[in-house]
């Protein structure tokens, strides 16, 4: 069944949001994120302190992107509010491990004694700082934030051993979310 569809996003005061086409770059007190929108059937635009997400004749389909594309304009908004920040934790038994970064690359040595050193990816636009067995990523873009985080504890994954004995690694401790999620998880306690 084909209905037309509106979803409306409320831009705060602080925060300035331009869309050409279907691109969206949203400026803030911390700084701005631009993103590409592939979409065909859905129209993006601003109306005041509003941006209207809106199809005509709309499946389910189209019902599922826009519920994506608002998701995204959410945490693009949200970011440059205030930054996502990952916590991370540096472990290890015998080996101590340490971390170096180098232009957009974080270089992991001595993990489990290896000689070759391990390298993970940092994205563009994102901020890392280490702090002993630390390490806290930070940026006003979710996915490059997350992103970067995954990049860490892929470079220090463990194969052919067991997880219960080696247990050397960077793991994330802290995610951002939502004051609301941890309403609702917290609730349920």
């Amino acid at each position: 069944m084909k209905k037309d569809l509106i979803k409306k996003i409320e831009i705060p005061e602080n925060v300035e949001v331009e869309i050409a086409g279907t691109q969206v770059k949203v400026k803030g007190p911390e700084g701005e994120n631009i993103k590409e929108f592939k979409i065909r059937k859905i129209k993006l635009e601003k109306k005041e302190k509003e941006i209207i997400i809106s199809s005509k004749n709309a499946t389910k389909n189209e019902k599922k992107i826009m519920n994506s594309i608002n998701a995204h304009l959410n945490n693009m908004i949200r970011g440059v509010q205030e930054k996502f920040n990952y916590k991370m934790k540096i472990c290890y038994n015998h080996f101590p491990i340490t971390v170096e970064i180098k232009d957009k690359e974080a270089i992991i040595k001595n993990f489990l004694g290896e000689k070759i050193a391990r390298r993970a990816k940092i994205l563009d636009g994102v901020e890392v700082k280490i702090n002993k067995d630390f390490v806290e990523i930070n940026s006003t873009n979710r996915e490059a934030a997350g992103q970067t985080a995954g990049n860490f504890e892929k470079a220090t994954w463990i194969r052919m051993r067991d997880r219960r004995i080696f247990q050397d690694g960077i793991f994330i401790t802290n995610k951002p979310r939502r004051e609301e999620e941890w309403k609702r998880i917290f609730s349920n306690i």
